[in-house]
């Protein structure tokens, strides 16, 4: 799923809710500006990319990676219906997971207001809404 040229404001909830795969590996919401300038990418890992249940947060800028920082509060299942909750400022992104648990991570792009957000992966999305 990809959304483009939408306003997605600081103080602003992103709210996701979904069920993943009863064999996801992964799966990933990113909000930016484009596929290639991308402020939070929030990536948990079921078993991918050599990570067995930890969450990856990353952002890219003008198509580059930077680098991962890692999370290993991992309240996802398999094949079960999560809720997530983004916000953020001018300095970093929350993200409260279905557990409570806050994540946080730095806005390396520090602007408030982003306009592109995709979610792919192994995950249906049930809800999307920006309140």
């Amino acid at each position: 799923m990809e959304v483009k040229n939408m306003s997605f404001k600081a103080g602003k909830d992103l709210k996701v809710t979904g069920v993943t795969k009863s064999d996801a590996t992964s799966f990933a919401i990113n909000v930016g500006h484009c596929e290639d300038s991308i402020a939070l990418h929030f990536n948990p890992r079921f078993d991918c990319h050599g990570d067995h249940c930890a969450i990856v947060c990353n952002s890219k800028h003008d198509g580059s990676w930077n680098d991962e920082h890692r999370d290993d509060d991992f309240p996802f299942q398999q094949g079960e219906e999560f809720k997530v909750i983004i916000s953020f400022d001018n300095d970093e992104f929350r993200i409260k997971l279905p557990d409570d648990h806050v994540v946080q991570f730095p806005n390396r792009l520090g602007d408030d207001k982003y306009k592109y957000i995709s979610i792919d992966g192994d995950a249906r999305i049930k809800g999307f809404k920006i309140k």
